[in-house]
């Protein structure tokens, strides 16, 4: 980095974004000036190290001199500026827009990757302003961002109403909706999710076939899968065995992490082929 800033008269520009709770910004140090914006809510901090970028260069742009090097720890971003798509980030393309116009009118323009908050002045100063911007900077919004916000709100929304079905049955082995993984054997992963929702061929094939609901002849109660898992005192050995506790619960067996022994438990009591 210095070898090239040596060899010419080079004046640096170091850019940076960031984003946290209700706030996004980037910065620019020159050492003429020290610009910062900030940027709607919805942007990524991807798109605001781009927005940085752009905003350097619209600096550099009716400079006299015509050597600089622009400096950012956003690695994304200096590979996506050097693959060109036109399916691109909009930002990117108007980097490139103005990069290709600056280098016609005699500009040489490096691009150099810096790591972040390893105590460089510039990119500290830049990572600086750009968490304190509050001049707004009128900017679009990619549908990226947008769609990733969006996202972001309904999934805290669902979550949120979520929260308030304490009494729902399902809400005692999944609290939270994110994707859980599946399980590589399709057979077991059916019957996982049978046994998570409550519903197995036992327990439910009355209700098709207009019969009587099956009762535990032990506890006098209709069988259940919350029943045959947890409570029922005639498969309390078996518990014991497989689980090493006699008191479990739905989400140690069927949670997001199944009981490594669940299948054989459920063979042992003869249910594995009936759910």
């Amino acid at each position: 980095m210095n070898d090239v800033i040596a060899r010419v008269s080079t004046i640096e520009h170091s850019t940076d974004g960031s984003k946290s709770d209700g706030h996004v910004g980037c910065g620019v140090v020159s050492p003429s000036d020290t610009l910062s914006y900030r940027l709607h809510n919805c942007c990524s901090v991807f798109t605001a190290e781009l927005v940085a970028i752009f905003c350097a260069l619209r600096e550099i742009s009716p400079s006299h001199q015509r050597n600089f090097i622009i400096y950012t720890d956003s690695m994304s971003a200096l590979e996506t500026l050097s693959n060109y798509d036109i399916q691109m980030h909009p930002v990117a393309l108007k980097i490139l827009s103005i990069l290709h116009f600056l280098r016609k009118e005699g500009f040489s323009i490096i691009f150099c990757w810096v790591p972040s908050h390893v105590g460089i002045s510039g990119n500290e100063i830049a990572d600086s302003v750009a968490k304190f911007a509050s001049t707004f900077l009128s900017q679009d919004i990619p549908y990226s961002d947008i769609k990733k916000s969006l996202v972001s709100h309904l999934h805290t929304t669902w979550q949120n109403n979520w929260d308030l079905q304490m009494n729902n049955k399902l809400h005692f082995v999944k609290r939270f909706i994110d994707m859980w993984p599946v399980h590589p054997i399709r057979e077991l992963d059916v019957k996982l999710t049978l046994l998570r929702i409550g519903h197995t061929r036992f327990t439910h094939r009355h209700l098709i076939f207009s019969e009587r609901a099956p009762v535990c002849p032990t506890c006098h109660q209709n069988f259940t899968v919350h029943h045959i898992l947890i409570e029922c005192p005639s498969f309390k050995s078996h518990r014991v065995d497989h689980f090493h506790s006699p008191s479990v619960t739905l989400q140690d067996l069927v949670g997001e992490k199944h009981h490594p022994n669940i299948f054989n438990f459920l063979k042992a009591i003869g249910f594995f082929m009936s759910i």
